[in-house]
């Protein structure tokens, strides 16, 4: 037993010294577990499932003393416990509070945080919050950086209480309570530092009735929609709960109806983002993408419409569960490759409990070492970062029903060095792309259990552009197909382009993942991401325009290289490119990704780069389908060919049976056009024998890049069969849409076809 203040009164509080499982140990039959205890806490804070008693877990190898202090209220509210931890077996700290502590406490709903003690400032009786005493350093040059005077935050929280700041509008952040410098460091955070939620028993794990049917296709068969969960529904004012889980949940029906099978929602991790409604006519200090995690395992309580404790956590499994119910599969962008505190000395959370376990140091060990652009890369060889990592994924995908995880800047995770350099190591025994696609599992080609892992291929700085380099089980987003789709439907002329290095990409890139055992899968085909410009701006603006005033900007940065053009201002020119650029991804081998608003054309006016705009410059606009009803019909209609031919969602690399490229003539392309970069004309036809269940005998693309119209000869049909125009995307058929209703496609009297510039078309035979 010992001694915890509970209001001013003493009362005891059970601190249990034992041994405790971590992510790969849990379960495992440890012989240095008691036996005698009915219930080994998992880190983070839980309730024992007889309700008696909250075990609080946390891994902070460095530490000296953790204390743990629990309160009734996230502000206004002075501690109501100081609870002292105890090593465990494993080396974690381990504190068990009663229930019946909590009563007496006048604790309904636990919030808590953590004080640390350690090499940078040891434990003096004296010490008092705001006090200096015990304090050795700022930084020690192991790279230590423990401060009591900063409470911290649980990096397994499962829900967060508030932003750190939470200024009242009008006001300005003030960050000053974190700071560890001379000025600042005796400052007490408590009073304002955001605090880590108890889930209620009842929310400490989903049913499969509370998740709903869990899509288990496999991937070839997707077309994922990135968006952001807010964006999604924010501009909507007739949605009781826009901008939420809630009001995306609204939209399962509509993104089902459109052909989407996986939406891939933009970080929903808790981030520091509540400015964003201070000034609304600001982009000032606003984080609108959300890349900048404070809680792996907490859902953004800002994106629910139910912010109460548990609210958040009860509405993401209400989305989920609407999305599941409609056959689509939940993504979720995740970032594990650095936090939200960045480079800096600010205390929030995993900085404070154990800096050098938890972040990549500098050689000297007092700065950081930085290939993520904000400061600080996660250190990826500590075995406490790599199970808070697979915990958190296992968290979300086993209680939160998520089916697959896009990793923002992954190499990061499979970094073999520990000091300032960067190595890709990404066979490593134990690393974290490893493990996921081990223990979470990774869901095979072929569909079933599992989830889907896709990497953001590259980071910043030498050594981190890794496409093509992932091991078994991923697939990677693939920006050298975006880029050269980009340049030949744009930029013919202007950029070089050979139908070798394009007809590469249309069969699903072969050239980057075919060696590393893979299946076309691996490829993620896309033209745009949220990281750029629309697809209706990449063919409507000549550069970015980032500069401009609220609410379309201002935003800093954004790349320069965008293979963008506005085709001479022409709009029927511009939504031809559009459709072309859409018609290549959705009919590539490999996996189509589109971005949330594509089928509408939804415009950032030359924006690409609004990670700040929280406006609607990114929120989707309702009434965009009433003024491009053609687009939303060809977008609609190309995803619901994708899904009813085989041929089209390989699952193996293609052969010379199954794939052929052919010229304008209708025969076998030259080998000399592959090379020739005056060559803007491909065709290929798909074998519908080598594809199963496929119901068409063929089936028959013609793409002409040149900036001229070109005549082009359909290979013959096979006896007794007849070519059928499914789609065109020239701008002369957009009054019917550019692409006919199953069943009622255009039949072919001969063989021969005009092909406008920088158009494609569709056959089936049958």
């Amino acid at each position: 037993m010992r001694s915890t203040l509970v209001a001013g009164l003493v009362v005891p509080c059970l601190v249990v010294l034992t041994a405790c499982p971590s992510s790969q140990d849990r379960d495992d039959g440890d012989p240095d577990a008691d036996p005698a205890l009915p219930f080994v806490a998992p880190r983070g804070a839980t309730w024992a499932p007889d309700g008696a008693a909250v075990h609080f877990r946390l891994a902070a190898p460095r530490a000296t003393r953790v204390e743990v202090w629990v309160y009734a209220a996230p502000l206004g509210d002075a501690e109501r416990l100081r609870v002292e931890s105890t090593r465990a077996v494993h080396g974690d700290w381990l504190a068990i509070v009663d229930a019946a502590a909590l009563t007496t406490a006048g604790v309904d709903t636990v919030y808590y945080g953590y004080r640390v003690w350690g090499p940078s400032w040891s434990y003096d009786p004296s010490w008092t919050p705001g006090s200096d005493a015990g304090f050795v350093a700022r930084v020690t040059p192991d790279g230590d950086r423990m401060n009591p005077n900063k409470l911290v935050l649980d990096p397994y929280a499962r829900e967060v209480s508030h932003d750190p700041t939470t200024p009242a509008p009008g006001g300005a952040l003030d960050t000053t309570a974190y700071r560890t410098d001379d000025a600042s460091r005796a400052i007490d955070s408590a009073p304002v530092a955001p605090k880590a939620i108890v889930l209620a028993p009842a929310l400490a794990s989903a049913t499969a009735a509370e998740l709903g049917p869990r899509p288990e296709r496999a991937l070839a068969d997707d077309v994922i929609y990135e968006v952001h969960v807010r964006g999604l529904t924010a501009g909507d004012a007739a949605l009781p709960c826009r901008g939420t889980y809630a009001g995306a949940a609204a939209r399962a029906a509509d993104l089902a109806a459109l052909g989407v099978t996986a939406i891939e929602l933009l970080p929903v991790h808790e981030t520091w983002n509540d400015a964003n409604d201070v000034v609304a006519d600001s982009s000032a200090g606003d984080n609108y993408w959300g890349y900048s995690t404070l809680a792996f395992f907490a859902p953004d309580r800002r994106y629910a419409c139910d912010r109460s404790p548990g609210g958040p956590t009860r509405e993401f499994r209400a989305m989920v569960r609407a999305f599941h119910d409609h056959g689509v599969k939940v993504f979720i962008d995740v970032v594990y490759n650095h936090t939200a505190e960045g480079g800096g000395a600010s205390l929030l959370s995993l900085r404070g409990i154990d800096n050098a376990t938890y972040y990549e140091l500098s050689t000297s060990g007092t700065g950081f070492a930085d290939h993520t652009g904000v400061g600080a890369n996660t250190n990826a060889r500590s075995p406490e970062l790599r199970d808070l990592v697979l915990d958190s994924l296992s968290w979300w995908s086993r209680d939160l029903g998520v089916d697959g995880f896009r990793f923002d800047l992954a190499p990061v995770l499979a970094n073999g060095c520990e000091r300032s350099c960067f190595r890709f190591a990404p066979d490593e025994p134990g690393n974290i792309l490893l493990r996921a696609a081990t223990e979470l599992p990774a869901r095979p080609a072929s569909g079933g259990a599992g989830v889907d892992l896709i990497a953001e291929p590259w980071a910043i700085g030498a050594g981190t552009y890794q496409v093509g380099a992932f091991p078994a089980g991923w697939s990677e987003w693939n920006d050298q197909y975006r880029d050269l789709v980009r340049k030949d439907v744009n930029l013919v002329g202007v950029e070089a382009v050979t139908l070798g290095g394009l007809a590469d990409r249309i069969a699903g890139s072969p050239g980057i993942f075919r060696a590393s055992g893979r299946a076309p899968t691996a490829s993620i085909n896309y033209i745009v991401s949220h990281d750029g410009f629309t697809l209706g701006d990449v063919h409507a603006c000549d550069t970015k325009s980032n500069a401009q005033a609220w609410p379309y900007g201002p935003s800093n940065g954004g790349t320069d290289a965008n293979y963008a053009w506005d085709h001479a201002g022409d709009r029927a020119r511009q939504r031809q490119a559009a459709r072309t650029t859409l018609a290549l991804t959705m009919l590539s081998a490999g996996v189509p990704m589109m971005v949330g608003g594509d089928e509408v054309l939804r415009s950032q006016r030359c924006n690409n780069n609004p990670y700040n705009l929280d406006s609607i410059a990114t929120w989707h606009d309702p009434t965009a389908a009433a003024r491009e009803p053609a687009f939303l019909t060809f977008t609609t209609r190309l995803l619901a060919f994708r899904a009813a031919h085989p041929a089209l969602r390989r699952r193996a690399w293609h052969d010379a049976a199954s794939l052929v490229w052919l010229g304008t003539d209708g025969l076998p392309l030259p080998a000399a056009f592959f090379t020739d970069p005056g060559a803007h004309f491909l065709a290929w036809r798909l074998d519908g024998a080598t594809a199963p269940a496929e119901p068409a005998r063929s089936i028959y693309v013609a793409y002409n890049g040149a900036p001229v119209e070109v005549a082009v000869t359909l290979p013959p049909p096979s006896s007794g069969a007849a070519w059928y125009r499914v789609a065109d995307t020239g701008a002369w058929l957009e009054p019917q849409s550019n692409i006919h209703a199953p069943d009622a496609e255009y039949r072919m009297n001969g063989l021969r076809y005009d092909l406008a510039a920088r158009s494609l078309a569709v056959w089936l035979e049958r």
